[in-house]
């Protein structure tokens, strides 16, 4: 692993990308795991194509990439590099998703996009009202919620089978973010729905619910501002005032998009892609069920080993330096493959081996999962807590859970991401 300036002059670095594999090749949307695997043996820093053909170096390496996402010199928006006034990546995917111009700021605007000095301050506001104590204390609502859908489940079937996805992962997840927003539970349904909007990528569905969801936050920002209560937004709110309205409605939408849409999706996908690696691995979920203790050392497994997101945001080279012998001009986009990273055996011995008695009790995070460095995922603590929650309440309500007979693992062939749209199961023998 090396990460250091060169000392040859400055160049535009973005021409110096060479051709190379693009992120919607086939082999990286069917088998992510080996295609980006390959590359990493190939090479730590490889030239490419991001989703919508702008150059870009992937790097795959398990060190190179938590060496580059601590690195200050790497920001996440490109009008920040100096000097630099090339095209963006993301207009190209505003372009591509056909957002309206006006509205392009609530995408473009997130703490996931920001850099410092920016960054620091939307991370201290939102931490305000996303503490770990708080997300800790959430605990027994979680059970609950859980407990109730679970119950629910056999109700659910149709031709002996129940979808988890569509019953339980992404009910438990919406429904928690939502309470913790404050999000009115009579319009968990819609949110549930722009979501799936959102993830789809497809500008037909987009063009007419990202709008609404919009004016929906902007709404209901006013609503909560003429009474305040106990939760996330208006938490948010009496930050706003006490910081002396640094935080403007705008970027408040914007978190409440981020929060809302990122977390509830990443978490349902966690208990989706863990409860089916659990299933076809059935000396793993023999140890768990034997020992239900093991279950936060298993969700930091699954998170490596089925985590759903693949990739980091892009970032952008604010010098020319050197990544891994890499030469990175000024201005360069670079994607950092967490999914490669996961999978390096230079860091794990066996990395291909789900082994949920990998991560050590005590030991620090032993994955990039969930990011790391200043962008670090907020909701780490909340995804992880309602994996447990999850899993022990799934696997001691129903022992003798399996996949569905004949079911196929349907999964989307999304850049970047790696989702079930559906996940089958048989509750009892």
């Amino acid at each position: 692993m090396s990460l250091t300036s060169p000392d040859a002059p400055p160049t535009s670095g973005a021409a110096q990308c060479p051709a190379g594999p693009h992120m919607m090749d086939p082999e990286l949307l069917q088998d992510p795991f080996g295609g980006y695997g390959r590359l990493r043996e190939q090479d730590p820093v490889v030239g490419g194509r991001f989703v919508d053909g702008t150059p870009v170096w992937f790097v795959t390496r398990y060190d190179d990439v938590r060496t580059a996402l601590r690195d200050p010199r790497f920001v996440n928006t490109p009008s920040h590099v100096p000097g630099e006034g090339g095209a963006d990546p993301r207009e190209g995917m505003m372009e591509l998703l056909k957002v309206p111009e006006h509205l392009r700021g609530y995408l473009l605007g997130s703490i996931l996009d920001s850099d410092p000095p920016d960054h620091p301050r939307l991370r201290r506001l939102v931490t305000r009202a996303f503490t770990a104590r708080r997300i800790l204390d959430l605990r027994p609502d979680i059970e609950r919620i859980a407990d109730r859908l679970l119950a629910e489940l056999p109700q659910r079937e149709d031709g002996g089978a129940v979808d988890l996805l569509e019953h339980f992962a992404y009910p438990l997840s919406i429904t928690v973010i939502c309470e913790l927003v404050g999000i009115p539970a009579v319009d968990l349904d819609r949110w549930r729905e722009w979501g799936g909007d959102l993830v789809s990528m497809r500008p037909e569905r987009l063009r007419y619910s990202f709008p609404v969801m919009i004016d929906y936050c902007h709404a209901l920002i006013e609503r909560r501002r003429a009474a305040l209560g106990d939760d996330l937004l208006s938490e948010l709110i009496r930050a706003q005032d006490d910081d002396g309205g640094r935080l403007s409605d705008v970027e408040m939408v914007t978190m409440i998009l981020t929060l809302v849409l990122a977390g509830h999706e990443t978490s349902a996908h966690l208990i989706g892609n863990g409860t089916a690696a659990l299933l076809t691995h059935p000396d793993q979920l023999a140890l768990l069920r034997k020992d239900p203790a093991l279950l936060p050392r298993a969700v930091h497994e699954l998170m490596r080993w089925c985590g759903s997101v693949h990739v980091a945001r892009l970032r952008y080279a604010t010098e020319d330096l050197e990544l891994a012998g890499t030469r990175i001009g000024r201005g360069d986009a670079v994607q950092l493959v967490l999914v490669s990273a996961n999978f390096d055996p230079r860091h794990y011995t066996d990395p291909d081996l789900l082994d949920i008695m990998r991560q050590q009790d005590g030991q620090a995070e032993n994955h990039v999962g969930f990011g790391h460095g200043i962008h670090y995922c907020l909701g780490a603590t909340l995804a992880r807590q309602e994996g447990e929650v999850a899993f022990a309440g799934l696997l001691e309500r129903y022992p003798d859970l399996a996949l569905a007979d004949g079911a196929e693992l349907d999964r989307a062939r999304l850049p970047g991401s790696w989702r079930l749209n559906s996940l089958r199961l048989r509750l009892r023998p």
